[in-house]
């Protein structure tokens, strides 16, 4: 799965087209809103997006070594931000589906560690991980309950939030885990992450999760608020 060769017309139609599409004037506030070490090419997300979708009709990877080679090609080459959107963007078009198994959780894994914030980190985790968990959740929940246990604050958050489209399907026994790992951390994007996961799930049970909360004095005011949100006062 590490042997494919990138795309290269592909690679190169993304980097044109988003230069093209660039607006100079944009690009500073977005790079400074985001505080992101990359500058922006001033492209938001109403139009990278449906870009993302043309040039994959335009441009198909042939299997999914060549997928994974293209996108590594865009992502650590990314000389602008933009071009890490599209390529997550890649990893999940519609006519690449059949190949999400298991073992992309590596590759997911790689993307997660070096993007390293949120902006990327919370695509991923619930549009890439997630949907892995739900279907294959015998090999994918050891997974996700090591990254729980680790030191990276990106797997850690992503093992928080990887269950936020499972409504009725979530495992609360690996949400109970992976929020109880990170009880009592001062960083701000597990306290946010944890409330996060907990207020989406209290839509979909409000009783446990109230009961979550009571049963976890340690839980930070942030966590704690953002979980209470939607539960009866």
């Amino acid at each position: 799965m590490d042997d494919g060769v990138a795309l290269r017309p592909l690679v190169r139609a993304v980097r044109q087209e988003l230069a093209a599409l660039g607006d100079p004037a944009k690009a500073p506030d977005m790079q400074r809103y985001m505080r992101s070490e990359l500058p922006y090419r001033g492209v938001g997300t109403p139009v990278w997006r449906p870009l993302a979708r043309r040039l994959a009709s335009a441009y198909p990877c042939a299997d999914l070594p060549t997928l994974l080679a293209t996108v590594r090609e865009l992502w650590h080459g990314a000389r602008y931000r933009e071009e890490r959107y599209v390529a997550l963007q890649l990893t999940g078009e519609r006519r690449y589906a059949a190949w999400q198994k298991p073992a992309l959780l590596p590759f997911y894994r790689e993307l997660i560690v070096t993007g390293a914030w949120w902006d990327l980190v919370d695509t991923i985790a619930p549009h890439r991980v997630g949907p892995l968990l739900r279907t294959y959740p015998a090999e994918v929940t050891p997974v996700v309950r090591a990254w729980a246990d680790g030191e990276d604050t990106w797997l850690r958050r992503s093992a928080i939030i990887c269950q936020l489209g499972s409504k009725a399907g979530t495992d609360t026994e690996l949400l109970t885990h992976a929020v109880e790992r990170a009880i009592g951390e001062r960083e701000f994007f597990l306290r946010k992450g944890i409330g996060w996961a907990l207020r989406e799930y209290s839509k979909t049970d409000p009783v446990w999760v109230a009961a979550f909360v009571a049963a976890h004095p340690g839980l930070s005011g942030l966590s704690r608020r953002e979980a209470s949100k939607y539960l009866p006062a």
